[in-house]
């Protein structure tokens, strides 16, 4: 019998990276504390890429204690600028400086995803990406933030790639889908090799 795929995250962009390309899975939320857990991290001088991969785990650990009979994937994305870690934004306000702040410079997306199996991890990715901002003005910055809020206000670093966002952009180098929140093609290939998925 197929065991269910599980992705532990509330994330409608992940959720609808399985469905674009017609894998069956379902979301379950895997309620955590990350700041608790970044804080802790960060304090042991653990690495942006480590915390990313420890974020993923603690969400697959979590929703796979309660359903152990199935595949869980864990996912989770850190922003480093320059050896700041920038959260999602609070506010409007806190979006547009994450935004200054990121103009002009380059920041690294750390895209991590963790599979659990029979209640264990057995399976780990994480997904470098490199962001290079444009210098953009204040004023279209603003205007950016105004116009995206709804879409924006749960996006780390404040932008959506796959829409106006990419007009702050210079380049980008990596994976697209590791942008998007998840180095989807590795799990993929990983989820095709075990059998999990027809390939």
């Amino acid at each position: 019998m197929t065991k269910p795929i599980i992705l532990a995250s509330q994330s409608a962009s992940r959720l609808a990276m399985f469905q674009a390309v017609g894998v069956s899975v379902e979301a379950m939320p895997a309620r955590i504390d990350e700041e608790m857990i970044t804080g802790s991290l960060l304090a042991e001088g653990a690495k942006p890429r480590d915390i990313a991969d420890a974020l993923a785990e603690f969400k697959a650990r979590k929703v796979a204690q309660k359903q152990p009979e199935a595949i869980v994937i864990g996912s989770d994305q850190v922003l480093d600028l320059g050896g700041v870690l920038l959260n999602k934004p609070a506010s409007p306000d806190n979006a547009l400086d994450h935004l200054l702040a990121m103009a002009g410079k380059t920041h690294k997306l750390f895209s991590a995803a963790v599979v659990f199996e029979d209640g264990k991890p057995v399976w780990r990715h994480v997904g470098m990406v490199r962001m290079q901002m444009r210098a953009a003005s204040e004023a279209y910055l603003q205007g950016y933030v105004d116009r995206n809020w709804d879409q924006i206000q749960h996006c780390l670093g404040a932008y959506q790639l796959e829409a106006e966002g990419a007009r702050l952009f210079h380049r980008v180098e990596g994976d697209y889908f590791s942008v998007l929140g998840m180095p989807l093609l590795d799990v993929l290939s990983y989820l095709t090799l075990k059998g999990v998925i027809e390939g």
